[in-house]
């Protein structure tokens, strides 16, 4: 009976030990959604500043190279900072830079700064077709074990989860909740 009850004993132990360690240790939602988000930006960031690093940019810059892309008129700064969602500040360093590097010119609106119109040169359209077959190959293989319906479930939940968190960003956490 002695036996019988050191084994009776392990088991407890073993139990609360396995109980204690889920309990403890047990990722929640928040947790899990967070870490995963920081993982993927870091490791997006990463492979982005990889790209950039030949044109001499850093690689938050990549986002302006591909928006620009898409503008062939141009774009002034403000309407970049608001389609990017960078504040203006960021828009004038990455503008001067990429003026420097010879990738982006500024097209001046009749004396007016503020209404001049980037737009990428040649050499700065070469670049952006270059970041942007890069970025899809990178996203390829990333996504290459999720078939095409679990991505378009996986990008309306994650858009959906943007606007509801920009949502309560706005307007902060409702203070009663049950």
């Amino acid at each position: 009976t002695k036996l019988l009850t050191h084994q009776h004993l392990g088991c407890i132990i073993d139990s609360l030990i396995i109980y204690n360690f889920t309990e403890t240790y047990m990722i929640d939602r928040f947790e899990r959604f967070s870490l995963a988000i920081t993982e993927i930006s870091r490791y997006w960031h990463k492979i982005a500043s990889d790209e950039m690093e030949q044109y001499g940019l850093k690689g938050p810059h990549a986002i302006y190279l591909l928006t620009m892309d898409r503008f062939n008129d141009g774009i002034t700064a403000a309407q970049l900072s608001e389609v990017c969602e960078k504040d203006k500040s960021d828009v004038s360093r990455a503008m001067s830079l990429m003026q420097k590097k010879g990738l982006a010119a500024r097209v001046d609106a009749h004396g007016n700064p503020y209404r001049a119109l980037l737009r990428l040169t040649p050499n700065g359209k070469s670049a952006a077709e270059h970041i942007r077959k890069r970025a899809q190959l990178a996203a390829d293989l990333a996504g290459a074990k999720v078939s095409e319906e679990n991505r378009a479930i996986f990008y309306d939940a994650l858009e959906s989860i943007a606007d509801n968190l920009k949502e309560i960003s706005k307007g902060g956490l409702p203070t009663n909740t049950q």
